[in-house]
């Protein structure tokens, strides 16, 4: 039986947003396998809609986008409470990417990183680090606004604020993305610091990582108390460096595989052929400012499938 709900309200004009609402979802939870429940969730309300009240609408994609950073508002409300009760420090989930940043291969020819990798600062990992900084009404709308260029109008709406309010949100949100901005570092620059972070710990040469490492530089690891990890950020370039020698000595067999993550070079560990860690980098001239190492095997589901 064919499923019709008319004119644009066809199944297939209202799957086509799917995509759309996974990329609002994502850069607004932080998480791919929350956002895909959030698309789920605002699917089932479509359809759990008549035909008649679906025929109202006269723009299902703003519907459905609505509903989508509605439902994720709410989320990033309660998101709060149950990371205070999370084990270790969160980061947001990694995004893989769809082959290798520098073996892999198209066609047959060897790709180089500076072709492949186009800068979505919108879903880069130290870009999702700075929203979660921000409150839920401030992340939405700046998300809204600033990514998406929806209208203050349509995203006071959403917030349940006015127009003027979501401007001043708007601007605090800009601020805090500012203050945490860095000089801008080329996909060609970090791609051949995080291939020499690779080859200087597969070295186990600490020189090497400590020259690569900002002497501020910070690593946070989050195991989401399922899997070892460090619970405590550990800063110093110095630092960071002896402890990843540390890992390396007490996993030999660990595998590193050059791969995307969320949009920039990065790396991905391998433990008898399966994904155990995924490394993410922030370059700062030249040199890795912040180390991302997400273990939490349950945010390394879409790494597995």
């Amino acid at each position: 039986m064919s499923i019709e709900t008319g004119g644009d309200q066809s199944l297939g004009a209202i799957m086509s947003e799917r995509r759309q609402l996974i990329n609002v979802a994502y850069r607004l939870l932080g998480s791919l396998v929350d956002a895909e429940d959030v698309v789920q969730e605002t699917y089932a309300r479509w359809y759990a809609m008549s035909s008649e009240e679906q025929e109202a609408i006269k723009s299902p994609g703003a519907w459905l986008t609505t509903v989508a950073s509605r439902i994720c508002l709410d989320l990033l409300g309660s998101a709060r409470s149950r990371r205070e009760n999370y084990v270790g420090e969160w980061i947001p989930e990694p995004l893989p990417g769809r082959t290798e940043w520098v073996s892999g291969r198209t066609g047959g020819t060897t790709t180089d990183p500076a072709d492949r990798i186009t800068l979505d600062e919108s879903i880069n990992m130290a870009f999702l680090v700075v929203l979660e900084s921000m409150t839920p009404a401030e992340r939405v709308t700046f998300v809204l606004h600033d990514v998406f260029r929806y209208p203050f109008k349509e995203v006071a709406e959403i917030v349940g604020r006015t127009p003027a309010a979501c401007r001043q949100l708007a601007t605090s949100a800009r601020r805090r993305i500012r203050d945490a901005e860095a000089p801008v570092t080329t996909p060609a620059q970090k791609a051949e610091v995080v291939r020499e972070f690779k080859l200087a710990w597969e070295a186990k040469d600490i020189n090497a990582l400590i020259g690569l490492l900002d002497p501020d530089a910070t690593s946070i690891a989050d195991g989401g108390g399922l899997v070892p990890a460090f619970l405590e950020p550990i800063r110093g370039g110095e630092e960071v460096a002896r402890l990843m020698l540390e890992v390396a000595r007490r996993v030999p067999v660990l595998g590193l595989v050059e791969r995307t993550v969320n949009g920039q070079p990065g790396l991905v560990a391998l433990q008898n052929g399966a994904i155990v860690s995924v490394f993410a980098f922030d370059v700062v001239d030249d040199r890795i400012k912040h180390l991302w190492i997400i273990r939490n095997p349950e945010k390394l589901r879409p790494w597995t499938a």
